[in-house]
């Protein structure tokens, strides 16, 4: 059967929280979190961490992670782990992984997988699912998504899609307000054919380089799930994943 990889980027730098990928929560470091979650993942055949940056290389080394030390010339995360692909040819996808999402569901990393290998005209498989509160679709912080019919992405944006107030008068079996989740598989080939192209207009108005993807034809499929993991972007929002972790898990009443 065909290999996947999961790669996760990770840089030092951050406007908002610097060093966040080595933040303690719970007793561990950020990434560490996201990268024990991907090795629950039953159809992955290695997880890497791809860092320019000697002080996220020598911890991850350190819980015995596999690490590809990548250019710091890198712009975005995709481009770090084309690079980490590109020699790693012995797989066939390639799961593009935030370091900032401790909560990933190895489940949601599995069924990436099996939509790539089930359907072989679609080169991308994403994630979305609905708000949990409607307001937090107008944040041009939360990326949002609207589909077809078929679940294949029609669009990405900051700002609301479809107009919230209409949607929720439509009384659609399912909600049509999607947060994107930022994970992405990849066919390898479609991968590095994606970091040759140059940014494109509806990208660089957004700010949002799958748009990339659509813009040159690409099918770029909506794997919808109930829930979504929520990433960590400031020291706040650690606090609160913290104090989430802490809290004892209810029992299963047999």
């Amino acid at each position: 059967m065909s290999k996947a990889v999961g790669i996760i980027p990770v840089r030092w730098n951050s406007t908002r929280f610097p060093g966040k990928p080595l933040y303690h929560i719970a007793g561990k470091p950020l990434l560490q979190h996201v990268w024990e979650r991907c090795l629950h993942a039953k159809n992955l055949h290695s997880v890497i961490i791809a860092t320019d940056d000697m002080r996220i290389a020598s911890a991850a080394f350190d819980w015995g992670a596999d690490v590809a030390l990548t250019s710091p010339k890198h712009r975005s995360g995709t481009d770090r782990v084309a690079e980490v692909a590109k020699k790693a040819k012995q797989f066939t996808y390639v799961i593009n992984i935030q370091g900032d999402e401790p909560l990933v569901d190895p489940r949601l990393i599995d069924k990436i997988i099996e939509k790539l290998r089930s359907d072989h005209k679609t080169d991308i498989v994403t994630a979305a699912h609905p708000f949990g509160d409607v307001v937090e679709a107008f944040s041009p912080h939360q990326v949002k998504v609207v589909v077809d019919l078929f679940d294949n992405a029609l669009y990405f944006s900051r700002a609301p899609i479809p107009a919230v107030e209409q949607s929720r008068r439509l009384g659609s079996r399912r909600s049509l307000v999607l947060r994107h989740q930022g994970i992405y598989g990849f066919r390898r080939n479609a991968l590095l054919q994606f970091v040759k192209w140059k940014p494109t207009p509806l990208e660089r108005a957004e700010s949002l380089e799958q748009l990339r993807a659509l813009e040159n034809g690409v099918r770029v499929h909506v794997l919808i799930t109930a829930t979504g993991s929520p990433g960590v972007d400031t020291p706040k929002d650690a606090k609160v994943l913290e104090q989430k972790l802490a809290r004892p898990k209810r029992r299963s009443v047999s």
